[in-house]
């Protein structure tokens, strides 16, 4: 099936979203979907390890969403995009998670008042202007490998699912330990190695819709829509 088609002019930077200190050596990409209960579960052990990290690490999102397994992803991307332009996404970002039963657009719009926004802004054809990044997003995570959400790029290690902050500060030490530190949008910083999941899209990508042919199941195991190869 192909991936929703897009319009409009939003914002596609691949480092929109970031949680931590801007110039943290090490970067935690993670492509998460905001339906998916294993990102939700994932979220307060990630804000643990950049708020443990004495500013060495920070946490950059990525939307993933898997719309052919949760029906309310893609608008509940949108309406975090929709957030950001007001500086609140990680907010939305936060509610989201703690209400994914409440996920329609008339709970959008609810979501919307509680933080101060115009809720035509944030769900409905008010949100669609923020499709094309989240489709940036999406595509990127296809380029790097992404099959499941959460999925986590740290330096050139990809962990996926239920991740532990033992396993998390392990893959951390090995990029400070000189294992280099790609950039979300596959760029390697001076002196670091080749980045082994290139996240990211083209400078100038061909013009109109991407279709994107994927091949989803249900939830299975600890991840969210792992696809069959």
């Amino acid at each position: 099936m192909n991936a929703p088609e897009v319009s409009g002019t939003g914002a596609v930077g691949a480092e929109r979203h970031v949680s931590g200190e801007p110039d943290a050596p090490v970067t935690v990409v993670e492509f998460g979907d905001l339906e998916c209960p294993y990102c939700r579960a994932a979220a307060p052990v990630l804000r643990r390890l950049v708020q443990g990290s004495d500013g060495q690490v920070r946490l950059v999102w990525r939307h993933f969403p898997l719309f052919e397994v949760h029906p309310h992803a893609l608008t509940a991307a949108l309406a975090a995009e929709a957030a950001a332009e007001h500086g609140l996404f990680w907010a939305m970002h936060d509610r989201l998670f703690a209400h994914q039963d409440r996920l329609t657009d008339a709970d959008l719009r609810g979501h919307a008042r509680a933080l101060g926004l115009d809720p035509d802004q944030v769900a409905g054809d008010g949100a669609q202007r923020h499709a094309p990044a989240v489709e940036a997003d999406y595509l990127a995570g296809l380029a790097a490998g992404v099959r499941a959400t959460p999925t986590l790029l740290v330096g050139h290690q990809q962990l996926h699912g239920l991740v532990d902050l033992d396993t998390l500060r392990a893959a951390v030490r090995t990029v400070l330990d000189g294992a280099g530190t790609p950039h979300p949008d596959g760029a390697t910083p001076a002196g670091g190695a080749p980045a082994e999941f290139p996240g990211g899209v083209p400078a100038e990508p061909p013009p109109g819709p991407q279709p994107v042919q994927l091949g989803l199941r249900p939830p299975d195991g600890d991840a969210c829509g792992t696809m069959e190869r």
